[in-house]
């Protein structure tokens, strides 16, 4: 599929056959917040009772964000510009015709099943909560003492940190670079949407 192939997608078509399948870039798995320095967005959202961090003229929508109803978000229409306007690389190359929506719904779906590997991971080491985004509870997890009167914890750590590498690499490949070729040497510990 090229981009003036008859079955190039708009951005729009690309957002509608790929978004709905996804959300990591609104459920804390790409991100930890999104920066919302613009006053009239801040509070748009404030009066929806959308929670945001920091103080005027440096407000942080934390994430998972609040407006996540599964995959889709509750309050579309008035999302924040940062929100309205990223694009991940999976979603550029869905857009320049590089992948099928079939290809992109197929990364997510691989992307999903390393997810759920960190999840049985993460509650296996009682982490189970999703209310934090996702680095932050690895983060968490990892630093607590290890208590080696339980037994399997550290095969469960262990398990963790393998899913977790397994999880980043094809996040780092796949959503945080435009070309969806090869991973940095290190994906960032945990980027923000800027």
């Amino acid at each position: 599929m090229n981009p003036a192939s008859p079955g190039a997608l708009t951005p729009a078509q690309a957002v509608s056959e790929l978004c709905p399948h996804c959300g990591f870039c609104c459920n804390g798995v790409l991100f930890a917040d999104v920066r919302i320095p613009d006053p009239s967005e801040a509070a748009t959202l404030r009066k929806l009772h959308v929670p945001l961090r920091g103080q005027p003229g440096r407000w942080r929508l934390p994430q998972p964000c609040p407006c996540l109803n599964g995959q889709l978000c509750s309050v579309y229409a008035l999302r924040p510009e940062r929100c309205r306007t990223f694009s991940c690389g999976l979603l550029q190359r869905l857009i320049q015709g590089r992948l099928s929506p079939d290809q992109a719904r197929a990364i997510v779906q691989r992307a999903r099943a390393a997810l759920a590997k960190v999840e049985q991971a993460l509650a296996a080491l009682g982490q189970a909560t999703a209310n934090r985004p996702l680095q932050d509870r690895v983060t968490h997890a990892l630093a607590r003492p290890l208590d080696l009167s339980r037994p399997g914890v550290i095969p469960a750590r262990q398990r963790l940190m393998r899913a977790m590498e397994q999880l980043h690499r094809i996040l780092a490949v796949e959503f945080l670079t435009p070309e969806g070729a090869k991973a940095p040497e290190r994906p960032a510990r945990h980027p923000q949407k800027e």
